[in-house]
């Protein structure tokens, strides 16, 4: 069997397109005789003309008038497209990178003022305790982020909790933390919208 046999029988990934709207922001571009135009991959459910999006945490809801990718015009867009959609009576400075656009009537992403996640603590000198203050990288996404309290030491490949409410964590240590946004709110839809990753990427 070549190469190519190979490549022909990988079976194309089952797009979830069943899922609620769910398109993080990339950029947002002002097109002259166009108006404003947010870019970013749709990560999951259908992106269409006509649709009422709302952008999580905090930006509007507006009507999308038209979507396109690669300069042509689409009816619809799926999960794994990248696409720049034109939108309604929306400032570029209303938008920002890292902002979720959803569909307004099914399932809105919603704004969150914390969330809980688990964190494999890679490499770090010293210890990390509640009150350590890294940078949150979710997708397009990029949060300074506050760990408001350390719940649980858990056994990294079985999750076995190991201790409750521990001092601090080091490197090598996976936890679960109650983290929470230094900068107003994030979008709550983290674990939706990082489905496709293994992890939330935290910096110093």
């Amino acid at each position: 069997e070549t190469l190519f046999d190979a490549l022909d029988n990988i079976e194309p990934p089952t797009r979830p397109l069943d899922k609620a709207l769910r398109l993080p922001l990339q950029d947002v571009y002002k097109i002259g005789g166009i108006g404003t135009v947010p870019v970013g991959r749709v990560e999951t459910g259908i992106l269409k003309p006509g649709m009422v999006v709302n952008f999580a945490p905090t930006g509007p809801t507006t009507e999308v008038k038209s979507v396109e990718m690669h300069h042509e015009a689409l009816t619809e867009a799926v999960p794994g497209d990248n696409v720049g959609f034109n939108v309604k009576n929306v400032s570029v400075k209303d938008l920002k990178r890292g902002f979720v656009a959803s569909d307004s009537k099914n399932d809105p992403a919603k704004e969150a003022a914390d969330f809980t996640a688990q964190v494999i603590v890679l490499n770090h000198p010293g210890q990390i305790q509640a009150g350590y203050s890294p940078v949150l990288d979710c997708h397009t996404a990029h949060i300074a982020c506050k760990f408001a309290e350390l719940l649980t030491k858990i056994d990294r490949r079985t999750g076995k909790e190991l201790e409750a409410g521990p001092k601090h964590v080091k490197s090598g240590d996976s936890c679960i933390v109650k983290d929470g946004s230094q900068q107003a709110h994030v979008c709550g839809d983290l674990p939706t919208v990082c489905s496709s990753w293994t992890f939330l990427l935290c910096v110093t």
